[in-house]
């Protein structure tokens, strides 16, 4: 199992998509418009710094969580917030700052600044608008994230099953009549070399699959899917497979909602996600320290009275799809299963009526690996990740290696 906590900032700053040895029409086919942007264009970027080790089993911490923003707040200050990156980072001098190469460069600034402690940065995620975000990782490897969304009708169903079938595994989605979603779908692709991924052949990709799919019913009008069972699952995977026809994406991301997820990976892997919230009080505290001791350790989450949290949870689960229904796992056991973890949960004090935090401090890390064999128990061991936000701004992640 894997532990990894993630601190999110934000920062703001200019920037040009430009390579000096490049003429206007090369850069334009590798950067797309904004390199016209001649004095800079805008971003609000957010960040996530995001580290893996060992839980200290007397604190429940991998890391005291409020020294990341101390010192990649530096970090950030002096070199990225409110400036224009070509002129004002080295890094960024012959180098076009995309979202990758902010990305490495975020990590390689950050990661010796916590040389001396247990906890490593392992990957540093940094999204740039609703459209474009990357991930650089501690082994080099970086990801270039492409978003796109598109609204269309579909009946969910399978012509493999029975009109008996379809309506006990998927309900009133089954209805001939159909149902509607506005769809947000993700593209991922993986570089080990740092090669800039062109933006031309990526917008071409993303403008034909809107075509395609746009304002369409998807079980006439799609050609591709006639006859095909109809879900999320193979959706995700039809847009895999027509996109891989003109640009290698390693992985596809379709949202149909916010909160529900699947995913296919280029090695016929499939997963659902699904989101969901509780909230619990709780205070940080460990009996054998001083009142000054707990104070200088925890913070204000050490305050005797408690505080509380709207706790999201984000469970996916992966595993064999059905060919015949097209799914992996149906949503009702999803969300039953993850209603009944989370149900002793609700509205507790998680130190004082929940017997997982008994001499044990409620952090996030351990509340997400108590909460792990509650939830894989009522998926059929086919957990595969979980994901758990205290504040927007700080996460906690536990998933199979």
């Amino acid at each position: 199992m894997l532990l990894t906590v993630s601190k999110r900032l934000e920062f703001s700053a200019s920037r040009r998509l430009f390579v000096r040895d490049w003429n206007n029409a090369e850069n334009l086919a590798a950067l797309g418009p904004e390199t016209s942007a001649r004095y800079g264009t805008g971003r609000n970027y957010v960040a996530y710094f995001v580290f893996s080790g060992a839980v200290d089993p007397g604190t429940g911490m991998l890391m005291n969580i409020s020294e990341i923003k101390e010192r990649v707040g530096q970090v950030l200050h002096d070199g990225f917030d409110h400036k224009f990156l070509n002129e004002d980072n080295p890094a960024f001098a012959n180098v076009p700052p995309t979202a990758e190469n902010v990305a490495r460069e975020l990590f390689t600034a950050a990661a010796p600044l916590f040389k001396d402690g247990q906890a490593e940065l392992v990957a540093c995620h940094l999204s740039e608008s609703n459209d474009r975000s990357a991930t650089f990782y501690a082994n080099g490897n970086c990801e270039g994230n492409y978003w796109f969304e598109f609204s269309a009708a579909r009946q969910t169903m399978s012509p493999q099953l029975s009109d008996a079938e379809n309506e006990k595994l998927f309900g009133d989605a089954a209805s001939p009549f159909g149902h509607c979603h506005n769809y947000r779908s993700r593209l991922t692709f993986t570089s080990a070399d740092g090669l800039l991924r062109k933006y031309e052949p990526i917008s071409h990709c993303l403008n034909m699959l809107r075509d395609e799919l746009d304002h369409k019913n998807l079980n006439r009008e799609v050609a591709g899917l006639t006859n095909q069972p109809i879900t999320t699952e193979t959706l995700a995977r039809y847009i895999h497979q027509r996109a891989s026809e003109s640009v290698a994406a390693d992985r596809v991301r379709l949202h149909e909602r916010p909160d529900f997820f699947a995913e296919y990976w280029g090695d016929a892997k499939f997963f659902l996600g699904l989101q969901a919230p509780f909230s619990a009080a709780h205070c940080l505290h460990r009996e054998q320290l001083s009142p000054e001791e707990n104070v200088a350790l925890y913070g204000k989450c050490n305050n005797a009275r408690g505080h509380g949290h709207l706790y999201l949870t984000e469970a996916t689960v992966g595993g064999e799809l059905d060919e015949r229904s097209g799914t992996l796992m149906s949503l009702d056991i999803l969300n039953d299963g993850i209603v009944a973890a989370l149900e002793p949960w609700r509205n507790k004090h998680l130190d004082l009526e929940m017997a997982e935090f008994r001499g044990r401090p409620s952090t996030g890390e351990n509340i997400v690996q108590s909460l792990w064999p509650r939830f894989d128990s009522r998926l059929d061991g086919r957990l595969i990740r979980l994901r758990l936000w205290e504040t927007a701004n700080n996460r906690f992640t536990l998933r199979k290696k």
